[in-house]
């Protein structure tokens, strides 16, 4: 079981309009900071992602915890793909807005504020994509299940996600990285601590590798693969419904 991490302290709130409260205040400047703390290594990340839906030949695509639209960008350069992509955060819709009026995308990626808990699709989509969001979800299994509700049969889910490796060095540089450096340099450039640190906490305790494939084989997926990348600092899911 995961740790209920939440990025601040009000108990009022709920974790998940904590997380939203949080992705709206660091939006404007989310992008270019996680461009300095992935190295630019992100760009790669997507690159395999896209990659497999393109082998895929999906065409009706879903987006969830969409943020700024990196993710749904990329995949709108594959040829005839209708992309929905939906996030709670206002502001990070807000951004990906202004990205795809100047790419001129509107007529390829339909926006929406929706939670990925409860959708609001029918069973409609050839592949759903979800990267770097899915350890936010406040429940993972109703979030799992959801996605795996909006599949067509054989539909396949992608997930791209921050995971723990586990040997040397790459262990000691995550532990650095996560607890050190990405809330000293969300301070600093985002100015916001709070936010950064609760995204390092949270990649620390997302549940990662055999027990997200067997959370996957739980909810009815099959056909669960994973593929760390970068020495396991990240991890690429797929699972066919």
């Amino acid at each position: 079981m995961s740790k209920n991490v939440t990025p601040y302290s009000d108990s009022d709130l709920s974790k998940k309009e904590q997380v939203t409260m949080m992705f709206d205040r660091i939006a404007k400047k989310y992008d270019n900071l996680n461009r300095v703390l992935s190295l630019g290594l992100d760009r790669g990340w997507r690159k395999k992602l896209v990659r497999h839906v393109r082998d895929q030949q999906a065409q009706d695509l879903l987006d969830v915890a969409t943020g700024t639209g990196d993710v749904a960008i990329a995949l709108s350069k594959i040829p005839n793909v209708k992309i929905n992509a939906v996030d709670l955060s206002t502001q990070m819709l807000a951004v990906q807005a202004k990205q795809l009026d100047k790419l001129k995308l509107n007529d390829r990626i339909t926006l929406g504020v929706a939670d990925a808990e409860q959708l609001p699709f029918e069973t409609q989509f050839d592949a759903v994509t979800v990267a770097f969001g899915i350890r936010n979800f406040a429940n993972l299994d109703k979030g799992l299940s959801e996605m795996y509700r909006v599949l067509r049969s054989n539909g396949c889910l992608y997930i791209l996600e921050t995971s723990r490796p586990k040997k040397f060095p790459m262990k000691q540089a995550h532990f650095l990285m996560s607890r050190v450096l990405i809330p000293t340099l969300g301070k600093l450039f985002a100015e916001d601590k709070g936010a950064y640190a609760y995204l390092g906490e949270s990649a620390a305790h997302f549940p990662d590798g055999d027990t997200m494939c067997n959370k996957l084989r739980k909810i009815g997926f099959s056909k669960v693969m994973h593929n760390p990348l970068t020495g396991g600092v990240v991890t690429l899911y797929s699972a066919q419904k």
